[in-house]
């Protein structure tokens, strides 16, 4: 499936990275509790208030524009913006973010699209949010990893998809359906069409890895993938093999912020504004606008 052949606006020798062989990076260092205190949900938030996303350990990344005028809540929001017959934002550039490593990971933010948004005419693209893990280092590309999640909005719909082409090789092979053309990928799409004007939306996903029977040296299928819409649940899955025994130690480590339309899919100029992002190990749900 093409659709994941490039899956970011990073350089193509940053994407070709990810078939070095992954190394091992430092971690953000988890808080520890007060004693009695319940270990926190919120691993890490941005509200695009202001252009420093550097100075708050977000990475790999060089120029951040900020959009002042209405924004779903603070000072700003951050402004992807496409010029006519080119593949990533001229506006902003792509950005990642580490976290403290987990095996169940979620996401929310608020989504808006510019008003005459058009989608890439095929079933794929563009590319927008992906988690990564701790099998691939720090600068590794998304497009052929050990596991890349995704999501997305497609054609409308609220899209959450996966990707492990870089286990093509690994003894126990992919996870995520076989090689078409070089590439692989397992989408999982809301039935309805989601994103269809011009207005702020609470996207959130969710992504547990499933478990192993290391004894029987198989996957269990119960990982999960869920989706939720305006506070809506519109993609629930819980039979999801996302990992392989190749990787029992594997965790998500990695957030990208990454939006790309592929070499001529963008229909024409246009931009989309994220706002009131945050991540962390349980759903932290929507948020009124401040």
């Amino acid at each position: 499936m093409r659709r994941f052949a490039v899956a970011t606006p990073f350089s193509a020798a940053l994407v070709m990275c990810c078939w070095f062989i992954p190394l091992a990076f430092a971690q953000p260092s988890p808080t520890t509790p007060k004693p009695g205190e319940e270990p926190s949900a919120h691993l890490f938030s941005e509200s695009f208030d202001d252009s420093q996303l550097l100075k708050r350990e977000w990475y790999d990344g060089d120029r951040f524009t900020i959009a002042e005028k209405l924004p779903y809540g603070g000072k700003g929001c951050i402004e992807y913006a496409w010029k006519a017959d080119t593949t990533t934002p001229a506006s902003s550039s792509g950005v990642r973010h580490l976290f403290e490593a987990t095996d169940t990971i979620y996401l929310r933010c608020y989504i808006k699209l510019s008003k005459g948004w058009g989608w890439s005419g095929r079933s794929y693209h563009p590319h927008l949010m992906h988690f990564m893990t701790t099998q691939n280092e720090k600068f590794a590309g998304p497009a052929a990893s050990h596991l890349t999640v995704y999501i997305e909005p497609v054609n409308g719909k609220l899209r959450l998809a996966a990707q492990d082409i870089q286990n093509k090789d690994a003894p126990h092979g992919l996870t995520q359906g076989p090689l078409k053309g070089g590439y692989n990928g397992q989408m999982f799409d809301s039935k309805e069409d989601l994103f269809v004007d011009d207005q702020w939306h609470c996207v959130e996903a969710m992504f547990q890895l499933n478990t192993l029977d290391l004894k029987a040296d198989t996957p269990n299928a119960d990982g999960i993938v869920r989706g939720w819409f305006d506070d809506k649940l519109v993609i629930d899955r819980t039979d999801v093999i996302l990992r392989s025994t190749d990787f029992p130690e594997m965790k998500f480590n990695q957030f990208l912020l990454t939006p790309y339309f592929g070499p001529g899919l963008l229909p024409h100029a246009q931009t989309l504004w994220i706002d009131e992002l945050a991540v962390g190990t349980k759903r932290l749900g929507p948020v009124k606008a401040r």
